[in-house]
This record gives structure tokens, sequence and C-alpha cells, in this order.
């Protein structure tokens, strides 16, 4: 099968260097002085550059000249006269093509240019190991080109370029050397320069120098960087990494998630669950969410995409109606909406009449696989879909997945997948899901092992190194790295392999302890440089996306250790300060969590951040309840009504209270008889005291901030669990970048609510003499008929409010308070 990628070879490979060529592309070049043109296939390395966003991998660009011929160089010394047999060039792949998500391999690569070795730095006897200086070398895309020196012995090895490749693109052209401008800019661009000897790079970490005119000498170190550390090309495939199924020791959760039983009465989420549903059901028609897979089959022909189709829906084929399965899969296990369940039944039918004979689904044709983000992001967003569309009744959508995956599974693209697609590892939360589902099979997971597992990183996190998160290696450090991290937890759930929960979980540390904004936003994103405890405020940060992956492996670290408080205080500020902060009503969601400033505008076009959104708002009445065999866990003080078998027999748990509006919680049991159960109630870690917990008027048990109290008794019917929530206004001191000179900013919360102060620009909080900004909250006056609005009592001007309720006010989430003189 061919799959559509970049490179100057089609389709397949060269013979003898692990791949097949079956049509390389030779470029229609004319003869130069009489030379005939470059064969390139003979100093092709059969080797893939992958991919190297990260700003510790940066490529090596020399200083951009406007004339092409221009000459160029770069030097290694190699610290003695030792035999060189290979120089090895790696084309740079990490710049995107504009207006289009695929990465622009062999940018800058030379066009024109010789190799030589010598053994004084002024090459006054080179020996020559290559000379390509004659006539034009197509552009390599990705592939690692690999030129003999056999027979040289040498301390020093000299790139000379006589010619320059024209770099600038413009928006939409469909070739970097296409469509230029009459300005084109020219530089020099290599991801590294390898010397091999024995088989061996010995510049590794060798000085490298330039002519100083076009040097840039501080990226010119990246040239003989050591290699990364799980490997520098594409193809990955380790079959020494699957372990025998029947050495796996599934790891079974101590408590379970909810898929039904549970009833909103009221409150933040019901209003939310009902939002969720008009969003959902005015953003697109059933025909919209098919289109892309009546396309594939023909049903379709003609449509023009236009605007932000051309990404969101056409490039990403299919993931639009995993975006509505998602949210709707999710949205009807709660509340009963005949129109959204006859949608998503609808939706499946579509998929189920575009199958393949040979199981496959996707909406996009499968020798398109690898164009944009269809292999991963794609894959697992109408993964994501089914299983959801399945959990909420539909009894087509695992069949649909089971015949997908055993196709999959087989394919011989498997080993460019992680590497070789457009963040592949975001794909692997889809095979790990899968694998867990009712309808997985050891193979699922074993793809994982043997395509995807990357054994250096998974150290890396271990060890809690930040730079594995935020310098990941490979495609782009982003939020959506946590995908990877779930599908590590899912490993750790279907083989009992702790190496995987070690890496899981120091990932999930790190993230806490690094990337987190005051509310729970997860402050990393691809295409900006985020450093540990940057926590920008001037960035567009937050993405809903990411915070959805953060409640959703909080929820499995939860439900390993359902006594471990810390899990559900991550999944409750998520949920309030970016979930509900970003869905604007019925309209839509906004995509960034912005902290400072203005919120954004929201989106109904499919973004990653409506999807992630729609599935998490979905899926809010999950995390209020956990249920264990003896009894249930109370996580989040919503209006609900929990419903569950104890020892055969029906038991409710129905909680009344206006939180946050209100501190007051009340549960009532429902029960035949005196019916044994454990109801444990959290004892949130924002408490500011000890909780005492009631029953029937008295008081039963109390805890400390961070723990459950466990209520253990026999219980009859009417019987009430009263207590208040201990909740009150802390600040925070904010230690990010985006700092105020001579002032300090606080985050301001009450519980798990994060407050925004209103105002434009640096928003100065001034308490009276002698005060302290720990004391903030003896300093603020209720606003009558606005729960939880504040105005600041030295200046009546200033207001706070909660920030998921902010919608076009000016505010900042950090504001400087500071004390009068």
């Amino acid at each position: 099968m061919s799959v559509t990628r970049r490179s100057f070879l089609k389709n397949s490979t060269i013979a003898g260097a692990g791949l097949v060529v079956a049509d390389a592309v030779r470029p229609a070049l004319a003869l130069v002085d009489g030379e005939p043109p470059v064969l390139i296939t003979q100093y092709f390395s059969g080797m893939r550059m992958a991919a190297t966003p990260a700003t510790a991998y940066r490529a090596y660009r020399s200083k951009v000249v406007a004339n092409p011929d221009t000459t160029m160089w770069l030097q290694i010394d190699l610290g003695q006269v030792t035999p060189v047999d290979y120089v090895l060039l790696y084309p740079a792949s990490e710049r995107m093509f504009p207006g289009r998500d695929q990465y622009y391999a062999g940018e800058g690569f030379p066009l024109r240019f010789k190799i030589e070795t010598a053994n004084d730095p002024e090459f006054s006897h080179p020996g020559m190991g290559t000379d390509l200086t004659r006539s034009d070398f197509p552009d390599p895309g990705d592939n690692i080109m690999k030129f003999t020196a056999r027979g040289h012995h040498a301390r020093y090895v000299r790139l000379t370029v006589t010619r320059l490749r024209a770099v600038k693109i413009l928006p939409g052209s469909g070739s970097p050397d296409e469509n230029l401008d009459e300005s084109p800019d020219y530089t020099l661009t290599l991801a590294r320069i390898g010397v091999l000897t024995s088989g061996e790079d010995i510049a590794v970490g060798c000085t490298v120098t330039a002519d100083p005119e076009h040097a840039n000498p501080e990226l010119l170190k990246q040239l003989t960087r050591p290699p990364r550390q799980d490997g520098e090309t594409i193809k990955f495939d380790h079959p020494n990494l699957v372990t025998d199924p029947s050495t796996w020791k599934r790891v079974p959760f101590k408590a379970e998630a909810p898929r039904g039983g549970i009833t909103l009465e009221g409150g933040l989420f019901q209003s939310a669950l009902q939002h969720n549903a008009q969003y959902l059901l005015n953003s697109y028609t059933t025909e919209d969410l098919l289109r892309q897979f009546y396309e594939r089959t023909g049903k379709v022909t003609g449509f023009k995409p236009v605007g932000s189709q051309v990404f969101w829906e056409e490039d990403l084929a299919g993931s639009n109606a995993g975006r509505f399965l998602m949210g709707a899969g999710n949205t009807v296990r709660w509340i009963d909406d005949a129109e959204l369940r006859k949608r998503l039944n609808a939706v499946v039918d579509g998929i189920e009449e575009c199958r393949q004979p040979n199981g496959y689904i996707m909406a996009y044709p499968e020798d398109t696989l690898f164009y944009s983000e269809r292999a991963a992001y794609t894959r697992a967003w109408l993964t994501h879909g089914l299983l959801e569309a399945a959990y909420a009744g539909n009894a087509k959508a695992l069949p649909l997945l089971r015949g997908y995956y055993d196709w999959f599974n087989e394919q011989p693209f498997l080993p460019e997948m992680l590497r070789g697609a457009i963040q592949g590892g975001q794909g692997m939360i889809a095979n790990t899901r899968v694998a867990l589902s009712p309808v997985g099979k050891p193979a699922d997971g074993q793809v994982i092992q043997r395509y995807y597992q990357e054994n250096a990183w998974l150290d890396g996190l271990a060890k809690r190194d930040p730079a594995q998160i935020w310098q990941y290696p490979y495609d782009r450090p982003h939020c959506y790295l946590l995908t990877d991290i779930e599908a590590y937890m899912d490993m750790y759930l279907l083989t009992g392999e702790k190496h995987y929960f070690d890496a899981a979980y120091g990932a999930w540390e790190m993230y806490r302890a690094h990337w987190q904004q005051a509310g729970g936003s997860i402050s990393i994103i691809e295409f900006e440089t985020d450093p540990p405890d940057s926590n920008y405020l001037k960035q567009k940060l937050g993405e809903l996306c990411g915070s959805s992956f953060w409640v959703f492996l909080s929820q499995r670290f939860q439900l390993l250790d359902p006594e471990n408080e810390q899990y559900a205080a991550e999944i409750e500020k998520s949920i309030y300060n970016v979930g509900l902060a970003n869905l604007d009503g019925g309209n839509g969601f906004r995509y960034h969590t912005i902290l400072e400033g203005e919120k954004e505008k929201s989106t109904h076009e499919n973004t990653c951040c409506e999807g992630q959104g729609t599935r998490l708002i979905g899926s809010l009445p999950e995390h209020i309840f956990s249920l264990v065999s003896d009894g249930v866990y109370l996580h989040l003080y919503e209006p609900s009504t929990v419903k569950w078998q104890q020892d055969g027999h029906d038991m409710t748990l129905a909680v009344r209270t206006q939180f946050p509006f209100d501190s007051l919680v009340e549960g009532t049991i429902h029960a035949p008889g005196e019916t044994p159960a454990k109801i444990r109630i959290r004892v949130p870690s924002w408490a500011m005291s000890e909780m005492g917990v009631s029953v029937n008027g008295t008081v039963a048990s109390s805890g400390k901030p961070g723990s459950y109290v466990t209520l253990d008794r026999k219980w009859s019917e009417g019987d009430k669990i009263t207590f208040s929530l201990p909740a009150a206004i802390r600040v925070t001191k904010y230690m990010g970048s985006d700092q105020v000179a001579g002032k300090t900013r606080y985050a301001i919360e009450y519980g798990p609510i994060l407050f925004a102060a209103l105002g434009e620009g640096v928003v100065d909080l001034t308490l009276e003499k002698n005060s302290d900004p720990e004391s903030l909250g003896r300093h603020l006056d209720s606003i009558a008929g606005a729960p939880l609005h504040y105005t600041l009592r030295e200046n009546p001007a200033r207001k706070l409010m909660p920030y998921f309720q902010v919608v076009d006010e000016q505010f900042t989430c950090y504001p400087v308070i500071s004390v009068a003189s």
C-alpha cells in the first residue's frame, strides 16, 4: 500500500537499503557544463530523519543571504587524525508548510556542495570525498544522505556549499521549491553532520567552525550534538520489546467510574450538559459529519472546503464525526435527549455503510494515512467517539472498531507511525483504549510495545527529568503528550508492568509541578518554548484539550487509588476553571484558557478543543462519584443522585447543594431495611480546617484536609448526611515569568474556584496599612444578589468574580496585591 508523504522517493524504497525503489522521483535537471544531473539514490542511506521541533534539537541555520551562489563552509575538528569512512548529512525537518500541517523536510539542504578532508584547519592539502558542485542536488526530503570518504585519514572534515536552496515558501504552495516570491531567502540548514568510522559516529561532541561572514555561532554545536535518546530516524520497530500476553497481570481498578445511574438535579454540571447537547445539535448536521466518509466512497463528490474546513474537516477527515460521537456518547448517558441519540446512531450507521471489506472505517483513503495528522490525531478521535457511542448503548460501534484494529495491527506501515506521522504518539491512546475495551485483544497492546514504546523516554519520565516534557526529543512538545502518558497508564493496566506506571506517574507529577497554572490549566503548547515553571500569561496557553486529557489521566490514577484526594482535587479544578470556563453556553468552546486580558470568542468549527471540550463536559457526572464493592465515594459537590447495587440491594445517595455558591452539602440515603455500606466523603485539600460530617444530626466523624471520611454503618431509608465545606478566600503567589516589576502577583481562589480581578492592564488590589496579602478575604465585601462576587473594601471599583463566569470583561487572574504605606 502506498502512503502520502513528502520525500524524493514516492510510496516505497530502495532495494538493499531496507526499502524498495518503486518510483524514485528523478527531477528534470538540465545538463550543467555537459555533466549529467546527480543521481540521488546512490547517496541514499536507507534512513529517514525524524522531525526535530524541540529547541534542544533544533537544526543549524546559517545567516540568511539573498544570493543563492554565496559560498559557505562548515568544518568539524575530530581532535586527531583518524580513518573516515562516510559523512552523513541529516536534513532539517522541523518547520511547517504555511497553511499545511506537514513538515517541510529538507529545508535549506545545499544545492551544490563538496565534502573534503584534511589534516590542517586551513585545508592546504585537502582530500576530496564528494564533489557535487557541478549540478543541483535534488531535494532530499527527510532522507539522511550518506557520502563516501573511504580511504581517507584526517582530523578535519569540511562541507563547502557553492549554491544554496531557496527556503521561503508562500502560503498554500505545493512545494518548498515552487511559487517562490521574487526575492526568496537562502540559507544553509542541516540538523546534524555525522562522520562514520567503522560504523561509529566520531563527530559527536566535536567542535564545529564556519566561515565567519555567514556563521550562526550559537547553533554550530547542534551539528555534532549527541543522537537523540531513542534514535534519530523515523523507522521504529522493536520486536524485542513485545511481551507474551500469558505473562501479563492485568491491574484492576479499586473503584469504578459510573457509566450511568447518575441524575443531575440542577447546578452547574446539569446546565453544562444541557449546553453541551445544544452545541452538538446546532453545530453540524448528520450529513456534515459523514461528508468525508462519503467522499471516500464516492457518494459525495465536488465538495470544496473553505476557510477552517480545509484543516479541521478535510485535512483531519473523520475527526468531526469523532468529535460528535465523543460528546454525544458521553452526554446521552446522563440526559435523555432523543434527537441527540438519534443522530449518534445515524453517524455510526453511516460509518458502517462506508466500511470496507477489510474492516477499514476511517474517513480518509488508506493511501493518505500520513497526510496531516490523520494517522494519529484523527484515528484517535474516531476511536474515542466509537467507544463513547458503545458505552452509551450503540451495539454497532465495538464491532466496527474490532474489525478496523484487526486490519490496522497487521499493516506494514506501522514502523513509521510514531515518527513518520505528524505527532504520531497521539495514536497510541486509540490502541490502548481498544485494548482495554470489551473487544480488546493482546495485539492492540503489542503494537504499542513494538512500534511506539520509547524506553529511554519512559526512563526519563520515571526519573522526573523535566526536559523529557518541554524538550521531548521528537515531534513538538505539547499538552498532547498527555495522551501518550494516558496510553502508558493503559499499558500498565493491561500488562501490570510497573515501568509503565512509574513513567506515567513521574510525568503526572512533573506536569502538575511545572506546567500548571493556578486553577489547573496546562501551560505548555506546541510551537512555543515553555520551560518549567514559566507559566506565561502573555502566551496563548491552557488549551482546553490539554485539561481534558489531564482529567482523564488523573481519573485513571484516582480509580487505582481512590483514597488519594489529590486526584479528585486535580479533576475538580480542571472542570470548574477550564472546562466550564471555556464552555460558551450552547454556542461552542473557547480554545485557550486566557488568564489575563479578555477571553477568546468561542468556536464551533471542529477544533481540537471543541472535540475534547465536548467529550469532557459530557463526562461530568462520572467524576462526582466512584463506586466500589462496599459502597461509594463522593468526590465532587454537585446536586446529583447516584444509584447502585449494594450486596444485591438497590441503594441511592441523593446529594443536594448549591456549591460553590453555598458551602452546605446534604445527602439522603434510600435503602431497603438496614443496608451495610461505606459512604466515603471527600475532605478537600483546599479546606481551611478539619471538616466534620454528621449523620441524622449527630457528628459521626471528621477528617483533615486532603482525606476522605468513611461512614461505615447500616443505612436505613431517609438517613441524612450533612457537612459544611470549610472554604475561604486564599491567595497564592505567582512564580511564573510574566512578573510586574517591583510588585507581586497573586492568584485568588475560593475552594477550587479561581477568581478574576476585573480591570484593564495591571490590576492592583491595594490593602490598607498594616495588612498582608494573605488577609485579602477580610478586605472583601459581597455584592448583593451575586454569590462569590466581591468588591475591595478599600476601593469598591475593584471587583472580583469567579473566572468561569467571565464572558467579555477585561480581567486578570493574577492581580497585584500591595499594602498601602
